[in-house]
């Protein structure tokens, strides 16, 4: 049985919580192109204030899910991200992307 996203999300706070960790839902981030603020988006969870978590209830991971969080981390101050996917057949992806390199 797969459930909305939010219902994950929900779940994944209790539980990231309930392990001692900082966590926010729905958390609004800055975006920038070089050094200028061109807007925001709203991230699913972010942990300790380190992690960027992007969580999706489908059939499988994309190419696009995994691009849609490398650009989160490209534009933000964030370095780690999670995707997990609590499909039918659970997925997670890690991916880093060095503030020295943005």
């Amino acid at each position: 049985m797969v459930f909305l996203e939010k219902v994950y999300e929900r779940a994944l706070e209790i539980e990231l919580r309930k392990q001692g960790l900082a966590c926010y839902r729905q958390q609004q981030i800055k975006v920038y192109y070089a050094t200028e603020l061109v807007g925001d988006y709203i991230a699913d969870i972010i942990v300790n204030d380190l992690v960027i978590v992007e969580l999706k209830a489908q059939e499988h991971l994309t190419p696009d899910n995994e691009a849609q969080l490398l650009n989160y981390l490209k534009a933000t101050r964030y370095e780690i991200g999670l995707l997990l996917n609590f499909g039918p057949q659970p997925q997670i992806k890690r991916k880093i992307f060095d503030n020295e390199q943005k």
